[in-house]
């Protein structure tokens, strides 16, 4: 796993929603070298932990990455504070990434609230061959739809509440869909009950899937213990690393 740690700049900073941001940072030797799937660890203020954030976009020729975060707590709220033009301290690119194959002729993509900018990468790999399933509390906390479409994914919205597109969860069109077959992989992240349902689906259908795990994250390269998760290979239990193992696996690993 190559990494690097630097302070780097700000180019662009924009409030997508309530209390989440988007920002374009320049990161040259980052965006070289990462893959779809992966995050940044970033340190702000006083705060000793550094606060884990998806990738949610590589441009390798402009030499930029696009992080989108939501405030949770004392911590991004912190990075919410800095502007373009500010520089911000990232150990990047980190963690195992997505499995991308370019001879897949059909996927979907799964997203719940903020588990959805690290799709948007892979949305932009398999263009066409995409739909893309994105689920939000309510029409408010809805993102980056539009740079879904904008790849040529097929897209499909869902709200807890039904104030926009489909209401319901994310597994009720995803179970449709998988029903007819005719799917080479799916790739999801958000919440853990989401991700067991879809991972479920998946293994009924015969259907490679890829999950990605959202934990809370100490070092982020595998030195502590802080985000060890249940998962078993070659038919024995073992505790991985969520940060250097993951945050994606093959959903089948993952002790539910």
């Amino acid at each position: 796993m190559k990494y690097t740690q630097g302070k780097y700049l700000i180019l662009k900073k924009t409030a997508v929603a309530h209390e989440i941001y988007s920002f374009i940072v320049e990161c040259p030797e980052v965006a070289k070298v990462a893959v779809s799937g992966q995050f940044v660890h970033i340190r702000t203020g006083s705060f000793t932990l550094r606060r884990p954030i998806s990738i949610c976009g590589i441009d390798r020729n402009k030499g930029t990455i696009r992080i989108v975060f939501e405030v949770r707590g004392e911590g991004t709220a912190e990075i919410s504070k800095l502007n373009e033009g500010s520089l911000i301290d990232m150990l990047a690119p980190l963690g195992h990434g997505f499995t991308v194959n370019p001879d897949f002729k059909k996927v979907v993509l799964i997203g719940g609230g903020i588990g959805t900018p690290p799709m948007l990468p892979l949305a932009e790999a398999y263009g066409e061959k995409a739909v893309a399933i994105s689920g939000f509390r309510s029409a408010e906390a809805v993102i980056l739809q539009d740079d879904f479409k904008k790849t040529g994914a097929e897209t499909i919205l869902c709200t807890d509440n039904g104030s926009l597109g489909i209401h319901g969860f994310v597994t009720q069109p995803f179970a449709e869909i998988a029903s007819k077959g005719y799917i080479d992989a799916v790739y999801a992240c958000g919440p853990m009950p989401m991700l067991k349902g879809i991972a479920k689906i998946c293994k009924e259908n015969n259907i490679f899937c890829e999950i990605s795990l959202e934990e809370r994250m100490a070092c982020g390269i595998g030195a502590c213990l802080g985000c060890a998760c249940r998962t078993v290979r070659n038919d024995e239990e073992y505790f991985a690393h969520v940060c250097k193992d993951g945050p994606v696996f093959n959903a089948e690993e993952v002790l539910w």
